[in-house]
């Protein structure tokens, strides 16, 4: 898909926690966002040490270790470990002391450090980590060949507009444009902080080109001005579809994001250094 307007730049392949980051590092200065994207084996660390394990992945341990099937433990671990790596990145912090947390419905944030925003995704091999310091970002990534079109996925996830406008005639192209669509709504309901409890039949989008704009469900266009931003694009030969959505609170980005000049030192060990034991909300993410 072609490269969309509005800041927000095309995902970068990043091979590790080596990865190389110089792009990513560039997009968040220049843009103020900036997403990545990986392959699960990349990002995977060998089980075998639970002590490494530990220390990377810290208050989340517990969970990682609660979960039974093997994929979805990999999985789990290697998108914690990008996800850190990632927002180490944009701080210039150690990924060990990066501190996730979650909201109420399951969105991750680094604790004690608001001058970024962070949102997570990740489907079979693939996982997608967004950074922002405008304001909040939502990313999701989907197979292309996900199967939607001729499904009750229609009446169910898309409004009355957006179904009008799909190609009746094509099937392949009708699913091209559904699965762009859902990716948008789950990146913009993400960056809300909602996930799945927004209802998809209660905003929709009007595709033009390489942009789209959040309309109502009768296709209403919704005033959001130059607030938000979003953009689509295709991974991996084309077998994956990824969408971004940013919001810019207006306050700027910043050009230092780096942790230690935003925190005092102490408070800073306090926050990045919490034990393990302390509780969060983190046990009800699906994200």
């Amino acid at each position: 898909m072609a490269e969309p307007l509005g800041g927000i730049r095309r995902p970068r392949v990043v091979q590790g926690q080596r990865g190389p980051w110089n792009a990513f590092r560039r997009d968040l200065a220049e843009s103020g966002s900036a997403v990545v994207y990986g392959r699960l084996d990349d990002w995977s660390a060998d089980p075998g040490d639970p002590v490494r394990i530990g220390s990377l992945l810290g208050r989340e341990n517990a969970r990682y270790q609660g979960i039974a099937n093997p994929l979805s433990r990999a999985r789990f671990l290697a998108s914690r470990l990008m996800l850190r790596q990632a927002a180490a990145t944009a701080i210039e912090t150690d990924p060990e002391l990066v501190d996730l947390a979650y909201q109420h419905g399951g969105r991750p944030y680094v604790r004690g450090c608001d001058q970024i925003d962070i949102s997570l995704s990740h489907t079979d091999e693939i996982i997608v980590v967004g950074v922002t310091s405008r304001g909040r970002i939502g990313v999701d990534v989907e197979r292309a060949d996900r199967r939607m079109a001729g499904t009750g996925s229609e009446a169910q996830g898309f409004t009355p507009y957006e179904r009008d406008r799909l190609d009746p005639d094509d099937l392949d192209r009708r699913n091209d444009t559904l699965i762009r669509l859902w990716t948008l709504k789950e990146a913009y309901s993400k960056a809300l902080g909602q996930g799945l409890r927004f209802r998809f039949t209660e905003f929709g989008f009007a595709l033009d080109g390489p942009r789209a704009h959040l309309v109502q469900p009768n296709g209403a266009p919704v005033a959001t001005g130059t607030a938000w931003s979003f953009g689509t694009f295709t991974l991996v030969d084309s077998r994956y579809v990824v969408s971004v959505a940013v919001h810019d609170s207006g306050f700027g980005g910043g050009a230092d994001l780096s942790v230690g000049t935003a925190l005092d030192a102490g408070l800073l060990d306090a926050l990045l250094r919490t034990t393990a034991g302390l509780t969060d909300d983190s046990a009800r993410s699906g994200w």
